[in-house]
């Protein structure tokens, strides 16, 4: 849409398991309703908001399963944009205008606010392959967890002559059961990506860089299909938390930089393990990562940035529809 600022209609809405809190900007403190989070409350908002006429702009923050579902419904409507903010955002944001309080009327009316005066982003709905392959590899990663804790477990009580020998076996039992889960899950996956040509032509390109096997590139590629193709790589970056966030202050306060972590954590997860055997097993890879060592970068530091050089490498791989080239990525 083409119109300006002047004639939207901004609107916030604080998601929480149970309802939704909605503020229109302008409204005062007793504009606020509520309707109920569920596929008819969702309904209701897009309808209430629809008969008051004009385009509408209406902004939420990023709440996982919770705010999806909204967003969907909200996206579909003509002469409706959406905008997912990230909550850490949407606080500072909050505690700039000076709001010391946390509540839901509260939240909704910031984010309006939020959605008004900030670069106005507007959601793009990923496809419902891409849906399906995220909250297949977060469950995933969810049950590679307890199954590793499980594990954990059973050593602590194997060391243990005080304790039954019936809970280590009942230990044993919930990390076999969750990664017979997991291999379950991991055919799924891949049985939508292999329906899906722009998924399996991705997920294709993930397999040629050395450290990306079965399970890492099913967990990049389920974050990362369902962001926006307007997307630049910075953007990219920016989304995974790992661009890095500079302290300095006149010339006498300058603190190492950090990456900023505000951000999609699963995705840095997923990066991780790929990067720590790509600097073992890719010349040009290797060669980046030991010359930013040779510097003075921590090993740490310097594994960091060979995570976000691979996500540039992904985002040139996905783009151009090309395979893995490290001399390309690494080119001095």
């Amino acid at each position: 849409m083409s119109n300006d600022q002047g004639e939207w209609r901004y609107v916030g809405i604080d998601v929480s398991a149970r309802e939704l809190a909605v503020a229109e900007r302008g409204a005062g403190g007793t504009g606020v309703w509520r309707v109920a989070n569920t596929a008819a409350g969702h309904q209701q908002l897009g309808e209430r908001l629809a008969a008051q006429g004009g385009p509408v702009r209406v902004c939420l923050e990023a709440s996982g399963n919770y705010s999806l579902d909204v967003a969907l419904t909200l996206s579909r409507r003509r002469g409706m944009e959406v905008n997912l903010v990230n909550p850490r955002q949407a606080r500072r944001f909050a505690e700039s205008l000076g709001e010391r309080s946390k509540t839901d009327p509260v939240d909704a009316r910031v984010l309006a606010e939020y959605g008004a005066r900030m670069p106005w982003t507007a959601w793009q709905a990923p496809s419902a392959a891409a849906l399906q392959l995220r909250a297949i590899t977060r469950a995933i990663a969810a049950l590679v967890v307890t199954a590793a804790q499980q594990k954990n477990r059973q050593h602590a009580l194997a060391a243990s002559t005080a304790l039954p020998p019936l809970v280590a076996r009942e230990c044993a039992r919930v990390e076999k059961y969750a990664l017979q889960r997991v291999e379950r899950l991991r055919r799924q996956a891949q049985r939508i990506v292999e329906r899906d040509p722009h998924l399996r032509r991705c997920w294709a390109h993930l397999l040629t860089i050395p450290g990306v096997a079965e399970a890492s590139g099913l967990a990049i590629l389920g974050e990362l299909a369902i962001l926006p193709a307007s997307l630049d790589a910075r953007q990219w970056v920016a989304h995974s938390g790992l661009d890095p966030k500079q302290h300095v202050s006149g010339s006498s306060v300058e603190r190492r930089p950090r990456i900023s972590r505000a951000g999609n954590r699963r995705l840095r997860a997923a990066l991780f393990m790929p990067a720590l055997v790509a600097v073992q097993h890719d010349p040009y890879l290797r060669g980046f990562y030991q010359r930013l060592v040779g510097h003075g970068k921590a090993k740490l530091q310097a594994l960091t940035a060979v995570m976000r050089k691979l996500l540039h490498g992904i985002f040139a791989m996905f783009r151009h529809d090309e395979d893995y080239h490290g001399e390309k990525l690494c080119a001095v």
